[in-house]
């Protein structure tokens, strides 16, 4: 209970700083550039991908929920690289890594979940196949925030 409630107090902690690093961006803050731009990015992701890593079980959902609308107002497509998570901001771009096989997939978040089971993401069925996780239905997994 008490990992469960540091878990939960660390990602609202992280999604709230994430959230506010994009406001500045929203609002026109001008950020300091560099000789090199490619370098700044690769760099901004590294410590972004650091602070947001987190792990727990996946599951997924398809086909029962095709065309249905989403938490952000999109309808859900069981064919494309999207995902529910609690508290990311959406459009936030997550890499999602089967820790049984080592295989990862880049998704979208795009609605709210999961809220069964302890998970921590919910995939779409096209993204729960490319690592490997449909027909056991779960698996652990550890998530990277990769960008906007």
């Amino acid at each position: 209970m008490k990992n469960q409630l540091q878990k939960l107090l660390t990602i609202t902690v992280l999604t709230s700083a994430f959230s506010i690093g994009f406001l500045g961006e929203a609002r026109g803050v001008k950020t300091p550039t560099a000789s090199n731009p490619s370098q700044t990015m690769q760099s901004s992701l590294s410590e972004n991908q650091l602070l947001a890593r987190m792990r727990g079980r996946a599951s997924w959902y398809g086909s029962r929920f095709h065309g249905r609308r989403t938490a952000s107002g999109e309808r859900f497509n069981a064919w494309a690289y999207t995902a529910a998570h609690r508290s990311l901001p959406f459009g936030t771009k997550v890499r999602v890594t089967n820790l049984r096989n080592n295989r990862a997939v880049v998704v979208r978040i795009n609605d709210r979940g999961p809220y069964s089971g302890g998970r921590v993401i919910d995939l779409s069925k096209a993204a729960a196949q490319a690592i490997g996780m449909l027909r056991s239905g779960t698996a652990p997994v550890r998530i990277e925030v990769v960008g906007r």
